[in-house]
């Protein structure tokens, strides 16, 4: 009888060798590499005549290959699975591969779905021994996603590009993120700060003066100190507690306590528990990663792919360490919980054991079909597992495995001991109120494996003080009075964990979409993140605009409630509760009425020609704020496009650029970055279309077939000193990357306007005898010589300029010329080489007048030097790789 044979289809590599070791004999195991069918690039894709919204699917461009491989495989094989991931994404490609395997009734009965949230050999032999349909709710819910980023982004993108400039794109969740970022932005540049006062006082008891602690002044006479601190959102007044409003209210209480009669008057000791937190969901993880080991977003998911997919571990070879890492769900499956409590029980003690297993419920019953992320085998610690991962994974499964067995675990518990005092003052007679709190970890219970941090602690909590022994005591001693002057701190900007915090509270995007938001905005240039690995988010200037043209024009489609709304619907979807037509015929009844709407009202950015009280450098005229292709700049008035002698000053508009000069801005850290699918350091490559990032492992067993092409802005470099001060106002001369390339300007702009130049000493303009000889950088990037009174002069030299007398025909100077033969000092009446003429040709340009008829032409030429070397990846950078490996390698 002859053998079965079967075909089983996952999406990466890495996890087709992982799982094709339990399936033994028999199964062939492929891997799709990701998504083989989407909407077509250059079209909407969409049907809206009959409003059906049935999307055209086709084979993504570059997919033909491996999907000719798979439709040959499966001609062959009996049966075929279907075992990409456990979610929306996973359900949508096995249905694409479906449709392009089963193109018959004979194909589709060989086709089944399988899906397990762990690659273990007892995860898997059960999911493939209970294999099923293609569930079309969760096809239906992610293919409706997909239809409305579509719609968006195909329909809003062009008004962009007319009314702004060519190349900007909109996304529907996108845009969102980055309205928050930007609202945040200006609620902190609008942020009026508070002043107000705090007091403490060292006490010590009566006759014990070694016995010292601090405790907080909160009030008078009972009633509670506090100063007012604006409102809040809803219009509800805000209060500063246990706060003085100023140092004059501070000194008069000062004063009063000078001859204060201190007495303990109550002392409370209660029993605190601190309960064990949930494993892990997505959110959480990427949240924890962000603050606790300083690995962004795309670096978490990274390395959690790996950590799923699989790890060789040595005997047992590759093994998926944990579970299914896109998971809004805290539920744990009943045989996890036993492997951890075995853990417990021997490594820590019966004493960290609870009577019964903890479990914790999600915010949706309904979607926990998915477990939390834990270690796939609680018994494989992080120790244990070492030597066969590398750093960032060790750090990253540590974290994990910490999180789950706490969960498994008693909490901790505290005694808590919150004193009062009283302070009888002589002078006023009023009574002053002070307190103090303190704890003591009785038993740690879950801390002995998990380091615990509250983000919801407040900073005056004065939990953590240890306090002297106080039973008895009645009389307090005064020895010290320690006020402190405070001011409010406007909300801090945005960084990864911070922004999945918002919009996980917000119900914007779910747990598989928030890297791919934060990648985005960034890869859009719609913000920047300035401050290290933990780094702050910043609103570009593009990106304000941006996102104002379309919360203006797109109120509805862009509001936060309703983007909310939308990701409830489409769980419904998923669940079944309802059909995806019907949201997409709700969503376009707003969406095309407000794109109608903005197509006539949307405000042309392009033709901004606002009237400023700047002052042109080079005329005194008036300068103009216009928009340009880096953004606004400022460019004089008296610019006439049919007069060439016209004044054609601009300069950069700096002061809409993101202020990165802030504390957190300037904090030091890691600046890699790093791939999405495996968390490796990306490395630096040169294609046919320019440089791109691509991951290291590109070429490797199985491959990473992440890259990412680098646009002209993402090269450019941040401000950097130049040891230098400013001979104007004092401040830090920077260099800065500008149009044309870079320059040394002063740190202090706006507000000083100093630009050095790159002046040759001693020389004056041969022309006009006036100006200054200055480098310059024309728009091609070629590096010119010209007078600093231009445009009034006109004089230019395509070399270098040398103040010497040429001794054969009186030139006043001489110009320096580097050529493949050498580098010559020579008379700029010469007349041209050979070589000299190519190059001309090559740039288009005309013969200089030195070379019309009538005028001096000279002889004189001096080899002074050798021609510097050829260009190396040593000295310029990456150069271009093999042809056949940059044929693989280069961007689509």
């Amino acid at each position: 009888m002859a053998t079965s044979r079967s075909l089983v289809i996952v999406e990466s590599p890495a996890k087709a060798k992982t799982i094709e070791k339990y399936l033994g004999k028999g199964f062939e195991v492929r891997a799709s590499i990701g998504h083989i069918m989407d909407l077509p690039k250059n079209e909407l894709g969409v049907e809206l005549k009959k409003r059906t919204f049935e999307p055209e699917l086709i084979v993504s461009p570059g997919k033909e290959k491996v999907v000719d491989q798979l439709k040959k495989l499966a001609a062959k094989s009996d049966e075929i699975y279907l075992a990409p991931d456990p979610d929306r994404e996973g359900e949508a490609i096995a249905y694409h591969l479906a449709l392009q395997l089963g193109t018959n009734a004979t194909a589709r009965k060989k086709i089944r779905r399988v899906t397990f949230n762990e690659i273990t050999k007892k995860a898997v032999l059960d999911a493939f021994s209970h294999p099923r349909e293609i569930d079309r709710n969760l096809v239906d819910a992610q293919q409706t996603r997909r239809v409305l980023d579509r719609l968006v982004g195909y329909q809003i993108s062009p008004l962009l590009w007319d009314k702004v400039r060519r190349g900007l794109s909109a996304g529907r969740v996108q845009t969102v993120a980055l309205r928050l970022i930007v609202e945040r932005e200006r609620e902190i540049r609008a942020f009026n700060p508070v002043e107000y006062w705090t007091l403490e006082a060292l006490l010590h008891p009566e006759r014990h003066g070694d016995a010292k602690f601090k405790a907080k002044f909160t009030g008078i006479g009972g009633e509670p100190a506090r100063v007012a601190n604006g409102k809040d959102k809803d219009g509800k007044e805000q209060f500063i507690a246990n706060a003085l409003p100023d140092k004059k209210s501070t000194d008069e209480v000062l004063a009063a306590l000078q001859d204060a009669e201190w007495r303990l008057a109550s002392l409370q000791s209660t029993e605190k528990q601190r309960r064990p937190l949930a494993p892990f969901i997505t959110s959480q993880l990427q949240r924890d990663a962000a603050t606790k080991l300083g690995f962004n977003v795309r670096r978490t998911m990274g390395v959690a792919q790996r950590l799923y997919e699989g790890v060789d571990i040595g005997a047992e070879g590759a093994t998926g360490l944990i579970t299914y890492m896109r998971t809004d769900s805290p539920r744990v499956a009943p045989e996890a919980r036993v492997t951890a409590r075995e853990w417990i029980a021997s490594g820590c003690g019966p004493n960290y054991l609870p009577a019964e297993p903890n479990t914790y419920r999600g915010k949706k019953d309904a979607q926990d079909a998915h477990e939390a992320i834990r270690p796939t085998d609680a018994s494989r610690t992080p120790e244990s597992l070492a030597r066969y991962l590398s750093d960032e994974q060790l750090k990253l499964y540590t974290l994990i495995w910490r999180r789950f067995v706490a969960s498994q675990m008693v909490p901790a518990v505290y005694d808590v001991t919150t004193a009062t005092i009283a302070a009888k003052s002589r002078q006023t007679g009023k009574t002053y109120d002070f307190r103090v709190s303190g704890s003591v970890l009785r038993f740690d219970g879950f801390l002995k494996v998990y380091e615990f941090s509250d983000e919801k602690k407040d900073e005056d909590d004065e939990s953590a003080n240890r306090l002297p022994t106080l039973d008895g005591v009645n009389r307090l001693e005064l020895d010290q009075l320690l006020p402190e002057e405070h001011a409010t701190q406007p909300p801090p900007r945005y960084n990864e964990a911070s922004l999945v915090k918002e919009l996980e509270e917000r119900g914007i995007g779910r747990p598989s979409t928030y890297a791919s938001i934060i990648n985005t905005i960034q890869d859009r240039e719609y913000v920047v993140k300035h401050g290290g690995s933990r780094g702050r988010f910043y609103p570009t200037e593009i990106g304000v605009v941006v996102c104002d043209l379309l919360v203006k024009n797109f109120e509805y489609i862009f509001d936060t409630k309703y983007t909310a709304k939308l990701e409830e619907e489409l769980d419904d979807i998923e669940e079944g509760k309802e059909k995806w037509t019907d949201l997409l015929n709700g969503f376009y009844g707003y969406f095309e009425k407000e794109l109608k709407d903005a197509g006539k009202k949307m405000h042309n950015i392009k033709r901004l020609e606002e009237m400023t009280d700047e002052k042109c450098d080079v005329c005194g005229s008036p300068l103009v704020l216009k928009w340009g292709k880096f953004g606004t700049f400022y460019a004089c008035s008296a610019y006439n496009k049919k007069d060439p002698t016209s004044c054609t000053f601009t300069k950069e508009n700096i002061a809409s650029k993101p202020d990165l000069n802030t504390p957190e801005a300037q904090e030091a850290g890691e600046t890699e970055e790093y791939c999405e699918n495996c968390g490796k350091v990306m490395v630096l490559r040169r294609g046919a279309f320019g440089p791109f990032m691509s991951c290291p492992d590109y070429n490797a067993d199985p491959p990473c077939r992440t890259f990412r092409k680098l646009s002209q802005k993402q090269q450019q470099k941040p401000p950097e000193p130049t040891g230098e001060d400013c001979p104007v106002c004092g401040k830090p001369l920077v260099v800065r990357q500008g149009a044309y390339g870079e320059f040394v300007s002063c740190s202090g702009y706006p507000k000083c306007k100093y630009i050095k130049q790159n002046l040759i000493e001693g020389m004056k303009c041969p022309k006009c005898g006036q100006g200054d000889i200055a480098e310059r950088k024309a728009r091609r990037g070629n590096v010119f010589w010209g007078c600093t009174n231009y445009p009034k002069c006109d004089f230019t030299s395509n070399y270098k300029p040398v103040p010497k007398k040429c001794p054969q025909c009186g030139s006043p100077y001489l110009v320096e010329k580097t050529l493949r033969s050498g580098i010559y000092l020579e008379c700029p009446n010469k007349k041209k080489s050979a070589e000299e003429e190519a190059a001309t040709k090559r740039r288009g340009k005309k013969s200089p007048a030195a070379e019309e008829a009538g005028a001096i032409v000279c002889t004189y030429s001096k080899r002074i030097g050798n021609a510097p070397p050829p260009p190396t990846a040593a000295t310029h950078g990456p150069v271009l790789e093999k042809a056949a490996e940059r044929r693989e390698l280069q961007p689509v």
